[in-house]
């Protein structure tokens, strides 16, 4: 009792708060690094690419070629912003279909060179604006979603923060898919998920705990391949160290696709995504 009075109110309300409910909040914190924040820490030498090369420049998506420990790689990630100006410019991090187009083209240039592919998302999902339904939308993440599939170079994606259906799986067909152990990853968000389950968006909290769609329990279903650890409280208490440890996990799993030969490597890409949510109607 006495440790309860200690806590900070806003501590306490978290403690007493569902598990998945709880990791939601802080894969939104709007402290928690994003993923450009990312990028700056652990790549140097960044070089923007720019257009889709068929309709325009895509605010909300960030691509370009880049060092990682002096190895030439390139990097993808959704861009959201911090103020409510720069918020907007980016539509809140939802990419249009010219910026699936733009990631695209910067991972086959990738794979014109042989640079392994990292990917960094915290997307709530795709732009469903009238606008980007009229420019292909969906066939732009099914493109993508194809050719990840067959990428001839190391791929690894990270989700960071939050990661939205086909919004974020559109940079997440990868060799090696890793959550940070306070993101999730969802078909929907909780509230629409509330919204269509019991017509009432309130019951988000419930909702999050149905969808099991935090870090572990993604792993658990065989969606994600790694769960990274954070420092106490999220990475926004320390970010320093929180790059630290994401850096390290990133060199382990690009040395251990090194070592694959090219086919092997493809090979368990298909096969990792051909067998996920998979289920069973009788027990074995």
């Amino acid at each position: 009792m006495e440790r309860m009075a200690e806590q900070e109110p806003g501590e306490l309300a978290q403690l007493q708060m569902p598990e998945a409910w709880r990791r939601t909040e802080l894969a939104r914190h709007p402290e928690r690094p994003y993923p450009m924040d990312f990028i700056t820490a652990l790549f140097t030498d960044f070089s923007e690419i720019h257009g889709d090369r068929f309709y325009g420049d895509d605010a909300a998506m960030a691509c370009g070629m880049a060092r990682f420990h002096g190895r030439p790689v390139m990097v993808v990630a959704n861009l959201k912003g911090r103020s409510i100006k720069e918020r907007v410019a980016r539509k809140f991090g939802s990419p249009d279909p010219e910026g699936y187009r733009k990631a695209l083209r910067a991972m086959r240039i990738a794979e014109k060179f042989g640079h392994a592919v990292f990917s960094f998302l915290d997307v709530a999902g795709a732009n469903p604006g009238i606008g980007a339904e009229e420019r292909g939308q969906g066939e732009a993440i099914a493109r993508n979603l194809l050719e990840m599939s067959r990428l001839r170079v190391p791929t690894i994606a990270t989700i960071t923060g939050e990661g939205g259906s086909g919004g974020a799986l559109a940079l997440a067909v990868a060799d090696r898919v890793l959550m940070l152990e306070n993101s999730i990853y969802s078909v929907i968000s909780p509230e629409g998920c509330a919204s269509i389950m019991w017509k009432d968006s309130s019951k988000k909290q419930q909702a999050a705990d149905a969808l099991k769609y935090t870090a572990n329990s993604v792993k658990s279903l065989g969606c994600v391949d790694d769960v990274l650890s954070e420092p106490e409280g999220g990475t926004h208490n320390d970010p320093v160290l929180a790059m630290a440890l994401v850096d390290e996990r990133l060199s382990f799993h690009l040395a251990e696709l090194d070592a694959k030969p090219m086919e092997q490597m493809l090979e368990e890409r298909y096969r990792k995504f051909r067998n996920i949510a998979q289920f069973y109607t009788t027990a074995e």
